[in-house]
């Protein structure tokens, strides 16, 4: 048995790719990469600004991770960059702190989220089909330093 120690909170969420022997964790500081054999630490995704209830990653390398504030940020499971955030919207007659996300799940084709909320629903959330580079341009600069930055504490 090997103990990884390395987050600061409680540890609420993990997931792990088919596609690379690694898998994430998430608690209320960050999301943790780590490697699936030796359990060594691989990098931070950091961003998400409430605790992580759940996480989720399809076949394309989208991380999904959800919050009990109902916030939701996607990721690209290679490089830890954070391409998208949303939130979800509690059903009328709910309380806003009924807001959270406690469980989520790409569908078997990866275009498709179901998640599991507070509010007493599960939404599927699908693929904005009119998205484009144009409409949500990614921020090359910022997510080229972040990237060296990280690279630059790994070695």
């Amino acid at each position: 048995m090997t103990t990884l120690t390395h987050h600061k909170k409680s540890v609420r969420a993990l997931c792990q790719p088919t596609f690379e022997n690694t898998f994430v964790s998430g608690a209320a500081d960050t999301l943790k990469k780590w490697t699936g054999k030796e359990g060594r630490f691989i990098k931070n995704f950091t961003g998400h600004k409430a605790v992580i209830n759940a996480l989720a990653v399809n076949e394309d390398g989208v991380l999904m991770s959800a919050a009990d504030d109902g916030t939701m940020s996607f990721w690209d499971y290679g490089t830890g960059h954070c391409f998208q955030t949303s939130s979800t919207v509690a059903q009328p007659g709910s309380l806003d702190a009924e807001n959270g996300i406690f469980a989520a799940e790409f569908d078997l084709t990866g275009t498709r989220l179901i998640t599991c909320e507070a509010d007493k629903t599960i939404k599927i959330w699908k693929e904005d089909e009119h998205a484009s580079e144009m409409t949500h341009p990614i921020d090359m600069a910022q997510w080229r330093k972040k990237c060296i930055a990280e690279a630059k504490r790994r070695f």
